[in-house]
């Protein structure tokens, strides 16, 4: 929610075949709630809707267009009302492209434009209609976005530059650590091995604590190998996030993997989960083996 305590609405319209369905996909990655193709007659419901739900829905994203028929007349009337509201912050996403790029697209993707049979199959003729039907809304635009030449990763960094407030709130990375005893992580991208560090397991007053605890964390970084491990892994990560972030990728899983699952590699994940949490990025720890072979 914004900082003035409104919610945060954003209509995303424009030409079939512009690349909505693709800018959908990305604010739902930076944390919007999407809906596609909901008729702007059940808009200001869908509204009320998530105002009283329990999970207190910050941002919304709605997919509006011509795909909803002779209901879309009534989108103008709409935005304008809830606009008027005082307690939502409501913007317009215009999104087009040039008409013969349009029709490569649909040519592309066989796919029928959604006016493809009330013209008889005829594409000039239903880009035509669709651009006159808009042209309203398209005046009403906060942002307008023209995809021809655009590739996928660069609508995705437009649509980041506009939406938001720093680049590395596009990435979501989750710190997991597990044992290699129960399986490797598969879901890594990238994956540490921290078996070669001193074991807690063997100081019989740390056997039966984990990671998570400090007294468990003090003896792994007691020891020089593991504090250089940790500075070496650290400045790896400040080298690759942001080229991970340039490429477009929405999300990262970082694993560290020692035998059981309960000391080192805990250790390590809350090390660099903090770590890259003190530098403003989306962090989310995982200890997927901390309660196995427990009593």
């Amino acid at each position: 929610m914004k900082e003035d305590g409104r919610m945060q609405i954003l209509i995303v319209t424009g030409m079939s075949g512009s690349g909505k369905s693709s800018v959908m996909d990305v604010l739902e990655d930076i944390g919007y709630y999407c809906i596609d193709n909901l008729p702007p007659q059940l808009i200001e419901r869908f509204v009320m809707i998530c105002r009283e739900s329990e999970n207190h829905l910050q941002k919304l994203a709605i997919a509006a267009d011509l795909r909803s028929g002779d209901m879309f007349v009534d989108t103008y009337s709409v935005l304008v009302e809830l606009q008027r509201q005082a307690d939502l912050d409501v913007k317009v996403l215009y999104i087009e492209a040039e008409d013969e790029v349009i029709i490569n697209r649909y040519k592309e993707t066989r796919r029928k434009h959604p006016l493809d049979e009330r013209f008889g199959g005829c594409l000039h003729n239903a880009i035509a209609y669709e651009r006159e039907q808009l042209r309203c809304i398209k005046g009403m635009a906060d942002y307008c976005i023209e995809t021809s030449y655009f590739s996928a990763s660069q609508l995705k960094k437009q649509i980041w530059e506009i939406f938001l407030d720093n680049t590395t709130d596009s990435l979501s990375i989750k710190v997991t650590s597990f044992g290699f005893k129960y399986g490797v992580s598969t879901e890594s991208d990238l994956m540490f091995d921290v078996r070669c560090l001193p074991n807690p397991y063997y100081i019989e007053s740390l056997h039966a604590h984990t990671g998570c605890e400090a007294c468990v964390q003090d003896y792994v970084m007691s020891f020089e190998q593991s504090r250089e491990l940790l500075k070496k892994i650290q400045d790896l990560l400040d080298f690759l996030i942001p080229l991970y972030i340039q490429e477009g990728k929405s999300r990262l899983v970082i694993a560290f993997g020692c035998t059981g699952g309960k000391h080192r590699s805990i250790t390590f994940t809350e090390k660099i989960g903090d770590y890259l949490a003190d530098k403003g990025m989306h962090v989310m720890k995982q200890h997927r083996d901390i309660g196995k072979d427990r009593p």
